[in-house]
């Protein structure tokens, strides 16, 4: 059974965050249109072109869609002079935005299978594992779960393959095989490249493979840069030429009769070292507590038995106008997540904890590396929502 938001709950968010509209502009939407047109047709009534993507494509049957990791539309657009060939792109369905939690995992699986997070169970960075008394990070899933259980819906890829059309996806050798990458990409052939020179060899081979393809191409380098470094750095803007002369290179071999897509699956914001607040440190924030996880900008409290309430109390009397700290149930009726299936409801936190502004909650013992980290994701900012939809056609697509 799902549970649908309430309409009397359109109000709750803060007026700084922002509810992902899920089928009317989300990295939901972008796959299916994508894929119907190198299928020459759609998939099914369930995967329809609600962006008016088609037209844009020009009947490519030659499709490759290139998600860069972290490239929000709002920081692409602050630096032109360091991207001049990804800003001179078409954008013609203009902006889309990331699903609940702003994460890589929740992104990917969310854009693989056309569902937003609350149907397709990917609900976080991390979470828990109802009756298992354990936390899965998805970035470090391998087999358990069996990922074919925890994510069992058919991927967009899965349904393309099964129209004909050679599916492949390409990125780090290190997720081949893993559990996330089951759960996305199911249905695609894996292919690790191990450079951004490498990944535009690669996608150009898989768009020649065959007359009618679906190449997805994913690049973590930016991402990692703004995390440690932070999107208001020199490291970050030299990264983006990097991605801007990567993106220069695909199109100097896209094919006659293919189209590019470049996406992305987050922004970000950089959140300094006194607008953290360490929740290791504030005996309030453990009290109660059975497990936290999530980010640190998106945090899912779990409660032990009958302390739920008294949980929520306190992070809210800590945090206060920081972040949206919300019940699981309010959190759900909100639609932040989409239709939430009673089955996945409890992989959510008993709290939810979504940051405003440039705040964020770490925890420097049991999460210190990440405590460290500058740029972060995961709430529902604009800065975190917004991603690009930038699109190229080979030259006889006119």
């Amino acid at each position: 059974m799902l549970r649908v938001s309430s309409a009397r709950r359109d109000g709750a968010l803060p007026p700084d965050l922002i509810r992902p509209p899920y089928a009317l502009g989300t990295l939901a939407d972008l796959l299916p249109a994508a894929a119907a047109s190198a299928a020459g047709g759609a998939l099914g009534p369930s995967h329809g072109d609600p962006l008016g993507l088609a037209a844009a494509l020009r009947g490519a049957r030659r499709v490759a869609v290139l998600l860069i990791d972290g490239l929000g539309e709002r920081q692409l657009r602050a630096h032109p002079e360091y991207a001049p060939v990804l800003t001179g792109l078409a954008a013609p369905i203009g902006t889309l935005s990331a699903p609940c939690p702003s994460t890589t995992p929740v992104s990917l699986t969310t854009m693989g299978t056309a569902l937003p997070p609350g149907s397709h169970g990917i609900l976080g960075f991390a979470t828990d594992v109802p009756g298992a008394d354990r936390t899965l990070t998805h970035t470090q899933w391998r087999d358990d779960p069996d990922p074919q259980q925890w994510q069992p819906n058919t991927t967009v890829f899965a349904r393309a393959a099964a129209a004909g059309v050679q599916t492949r996806a390409v990125g780090p050798g290190l997720f081949a095989g893993s559990g996330l990458t089951n759960a996305a990409y199911r249905g695609a052939t894996y292919t690790a490249s191990f450079s951004p020179g490498d990944l535009v060899a690669v996608l150009h081979q898989s768009m020649a493979a065959a007359p009618s393809t679906l190449t997805y191409g994913y690049y973590a380098d930016l991402d990692l840069t703004g995390h440690l470094r932070g999107v208001d750095s020199a490291g970050w803007r030299n990264q983006l030429g990097i991605v801007d002369r990567m993106v220069e290179q695909l199109l100097d071999g896209l094919p006659d009769d293919a189209a590019l897509i470049v996406t992305a699956d987050h922004g970000m914001v950089d959140v300094s070292a006194g607008a953290k607040i360490d929740a290791d440190a504030i005996p309030e924030l453990r009290a109660g507590v059975r497990s936290m996880a999530g980010e640190p900008r998106a945090r899912y409290v779990y409660a032990v038995d009958g302390a739920a309430g008294d949980v929520l109390d306190q992070w809210r009397g800590v945090i206060g106008e920081r972040a949206w700290v919300v019940s699981r149930e309010e959190a759900i009726d909100s639609g932040i997540f989409g239709p939430v299936d009673d089955s996945l409801a409890a992989r959510i936190g008993d709290v939810v904890a979504l940051a405003r502004g440039d705040f964020a909650v770490v925890a420097t013992e049991r999460e210190r590396l990440p405590s460290m980290l500058i740029g972060l994701h995961g709430s529902l900012s604009d800065a975190e929502l917004a991603v690009p939809v930038l699109i190229a056609t080979g030259a006889a697509l006119g």
